[in-house]
């Protein structure tokens, strides 16, 4: 037999060798055989035959004829396909070569997978003047009028995007959702001004929509200093990124550089107009309301379905989408064209896997809950042929605090969900649910000294940045400038849903000064089914307040010393359930350093140009009953 083995081997390789031949010939015809010639091929088209997908790249024209780069991506053999949009400053490219695979599922992000696969059309466009698209990038492009007096804004550039797509994309259906996070949910937004006929739903996620109430700049009047390392990665060609100032302890760097205008001439920030106007509207005048995206809407009806979708600890967009939700609710009659959705997240953690978010674990990856069980259906009713009965929840929240007793997807008819009931302040640090006795606490705010956001050393990016939010607040209880008010172990849980309102009386020695209250629920201090949070101090909401705006937002004045005043603002909106065993908690302090940049505590007309001599200590007053009776209001759910 091995002789035959043998004999047939060799009869194989007799037969085979004149492909091998023919192949080498092959090859060595197209072999050049000038070694020394230019080796570079002009360019690699990466997406091979044997790819599930087709991915086309096109110039989208505009009506003032500027071309926006556009990626189309579909499963091969996709026909009657909804189109899926989405706008982006962050590269179209990259955004749909992930991996560079030859499966579709790779390319995308993970949230697209689901609609891909069930035969969506996905499209990603860089927005005008940046990556592949051609003319001039404005953060934020205003919409055309006072601040805009150009022909174009993100409006007409999606209405013109929309158009070309139904036009010329053959497998689509004809119909166009968009969505997107945080610079992609505030363009998701702008398309409902005015909006393509073609364009059925949109579902903005954590959407820039107010830079100076509460988002990405600003909030309630405290300037955000990490947003200067946003400026310079957006608004530069060649050199941007984070503001270079080396990877030690931000709390120091921006300590030892000053003011706002200290630290961008410091860094040569000044150069970039984003950063100039900033510099120049530090209070809510003209400028900043003619942005607000919430009050654009709401002068407009609403013709386009609309998801609004955050995250309870959004670390830099909690303001937009629930403020849009009350903007535009009072003409839902019917409670079917506006949808609110709060889930269990940080900053745009809707689009990943979210099992968990620092040391809490939810039922499940809720990220990939909510695009399956709640989005994917609300596009599907809008958008496709033959589409299934709308069934969209008109609130949607995810209760925590209670995972694994209560905790998980809540729908509710309204938001808030619950009825404001009044905590307040009380003697001996306590918190009561009756006004108690008059009195007082007071502390020293020293600008030289902030109270840091995090133990230091302080860096905010990656993981710190991101949790930042549900850190363990225990580091920061017990300083002299931080007051903490708490309640006695609750005998049954205080069901939350809604933002909890602030009303805080207090004095300052000073002309000038940030008020800072955290709502936090203390975990019993013995937790042997989870140890990591005995003890545990979980901020459920920290929102900020600066003092010189107490007569109105557009109208800065210097505070009275020794005159009280009742500052009333909001924290973020929570559905968060206080569980029998925990204690509520309630800190004040002056000052969040450094993702706000600091009071002065004496009067300058724009704390951006404050200069060192302005820094001053100030003593801190908070009044409680009688008159004067600080509390946070707690819309407290009937369960």
């Amino acid at each position: 037999m091995r002789p035959m083995i043998k004999n047939l081997r060799i009869a194989a390789g007799l037969a085979c060798a004149p492909l091998a031949l023919a192949a080498a010939s092959h090859l060595s015809a197209a072999t050049p055989t000038d070694t020394m010639m230019n080796e570079q091929v002009a360019s690699y088209d990466w997406v091979r035959p044997q790819a599930d997908y087709i991915r086309r790249v096109v110039m989208i024209p505009m009506r003032d004829g500027k071309k926006l780069y556009t990626v189309i991506v579909m499963r091969k053999g996709t026909t009657d396909g909804p189109i899926l949009l989405s706008r982006t400053p962050y590269n179209a490219d990259k955004m749909t070569s992930r991996n560079r695979s030859q499966k579709i599922e790779e390319i995308l992000p993970v949230a697209d997978a689901d609609f891909v696969n069930d035969g969506y059309i996905r499209v990603y466009q860089d927005v005008r003047g940046l990556d592949g698209s051609e003319g001039d990038y404005v953060m934020n492009r205003p919409l055309r009028g006072p601040l805009n007096n150009t022909k174009v804004d993100h409006a007409t550039d999606t209405y013109d995007t929309i158009d070309w797509l139904v036009k010329n994309v053959k497998e689509s259906n004809g119909k166009v959702g968009i969505t997107g996070s945080s610079y992609l949910g505030f363009t998701s937004l702008m398309a409902l001004i005015n909006p393509h006929p073609a364009l059925k739903a949109s579902v903005p996620q954590s959407p820039m929509v107010d830079g100076w109430m509460g988002d990405d700049w600003f909030h309630n009047g405290a300037f955000r200093m990490f947003g200067f390392d946003y400026d310079l990665g957006q608004t530069v060609k060649k050199g941007g990124g984070a503001v270079p100032k080396g990877t030690g302890d931000e709390y120091q760097a921006y300590l030892e550089a000053g003011s706002a205008l200290d630290y961008a001439k410091a860094y040569g920030l000044t150069d970039l107009p984003v950063v100039r106007k900033v510099l120049e509207h530090p209070s809510y005048d003209a400028w900043w309301q003619g942005q607000a995206v919430d009050k654009l809407l709401a002068a407009r009806k609403l013709t386009v379905p609309t998801m609004l979708v955050v995250g309870q600890w959004d670390q830099e967009d909690s303001y937009g989408a629930p403020a849009v939700y009350r903007a535009l609710e009072p003409q839902d009659t019917n409670n079917d064209m506006v949808s609110l959705v709060i889930g269990p997240w940080r900053h745009s953690q809707v689009n990943y896997e979210a099992r968990e978010l620092g040391p809490l674990k939810w039922e499940g990856d809720t990220g990939g809950q909510f695009r399956r069980n709640y989005m994917k259906p609300f596009f599907d009713c809008h958008l496709k042929t033959n589409a299934p009965k709308c069934d969209t929840p008109p609130v949607l929240t995810y209760a925590t605090g209670a995972v694994g007793a209560k905790g998980g997807w809540e729908v509710s008819q309204k938001w808030p969900a619950g009825n404001y009931t009044p905590l307040y302040l009380a003697g001996n640090y306590g918190l009561s649910w009756a006004k108690p006795a008059a009195g007082s606490d007071s502390y020293v705010s020293d600008p030289a000294k902030p109270v840091p956001m995090l133990p230091r050393p302080v860096h905010m990016q990656g993981d710190e940045w991101r949790t930042w939010l549900v850190h363990d607040q225990r580091f920061v209880d017990g300083r002299p400038d931080v007051l903490s008010y708490t309640t006695g172990a609750l005998d049954k849980p205080v069901h939350i849903k809604g933002a909890t309102k602030v009303e805080l009386h207090a004095s300052t020695t000073g002309q000038d000064s940030d008020y800072v209250v955290k709502l936090i629920d203390v975990y019993p201090q013995e937790n042997s089914a989870n140890p990591e949070l005995a003890g545990y101090q979980l901020a459920v909401g920290i929102e900020i307040f600066r003092g010189r705006y107490v007569n109105g937002f557009d109208k800065p004045q210097p505070l009275e010393p020794g005159k009280s005043y009742g500052f009333q603002w909001s924290l973020p909106n929570v559905d968060h359930v206080f569980l029998p065993g925990h204690k509520i908690m309630v800190q004040v302090q002056s000052s969040l350093f450094p993702l706000y940049d600091r009071n002065p505590q004496s009067w300058v007309p724009s704390i951006m140009e404050a200069m060192p001599k302005d820094y001053v200590k100030a003593t801190e007053t908070v009044q409680y009953g009688g008159d004067a009776a600080s509390a946070v209001w707690l819309p407290i759910a009937g369960d």
